[in-house]
């Protein structure tokens, strides 16, 4: 077998190995101390986010947790005409945040640069407290309050205002998930720091 075939084939076959599980979810997302002693990195990002926009790592970790279970290449599902006839996707959704494509381009414009990615913890966490801290300003909504800061996250800050969230009473009921479960984590950190 020759040199640059050998080398072809180990290539291909550590490129195989390594990657796949960079995206996957960490094993234990009902315990806070468990995720960030798995993913120290997820910490990190999110202990940066809270210094430049204030916003709590708890509240940060029940909104990741809710839109994309901590997978960074997170997608919606798709749409399919006649049960069977793929239509794109459901939304331009994607990454840890699961920020459309145009409030993702306003953050890199306005704060995250060009460079920016949503499936980077760092950069998703950090358009989560540009978002959060709009909102807060622009809505008046507690930086703490992990249910309202959904809610304006989920319909838009616009949709928020207009209540839009009050015909949608399974938004309401995930809404309060969040806020639980941003509770939940919010203890659970304490004790593990």
């Amino acid at each position: 077998m020759s040199r640059f075939l050998r080398a072809s084939l180990l290539l291909m076959f550590l490129a195989s190995c390594g990657g796949g599980g960079s995206y996957s979810a960490p094993r234990q997302l009902d315990d806070a101390c468990a995720v960030i002693r798995e993913r120290p990195k997820y910490l990190k990002a999110m202990e940066r986010t809270e210094r430049r926009w204030d916003v709590p790592v708890h509240v940060q970790m029940a909104t990741i947790y809710q839109e994309s279970k901590f997978i960074g290449n997170a997608r919606t599902p798709y749409t399919y005409a006649l049960g069977v006839i793929p239509m794109g996707r459901q939304s331009t959704a994607y990454g840890y945040s699961q920020a459309l494509n145009a409030t993702w381009e306003e953050y890199q414009e306005t704060e995250g640069g060009r460079r920016a990615k949503r499936d980077d913890i760092g950069d998703a966490t950090d358009f989560m407290g540009w978002y959060m801290d709009e909102s807060s300003r622009s809505l008046g909504i507690s930086k703490t309050d992990a249910e309202a800061q959904y809610l304006a996250y989920h319909e838009g800050r616009s949709g928020y205002a207009s209540q839009s969230y009050l015909g949608k009473p399974w938004l309401v009921d995930v809404a309060a998930a969040v806020g639980a479960r941003s509770e939940m984590y919010r203890q659970q950190l304490e004790n593990c720091r």
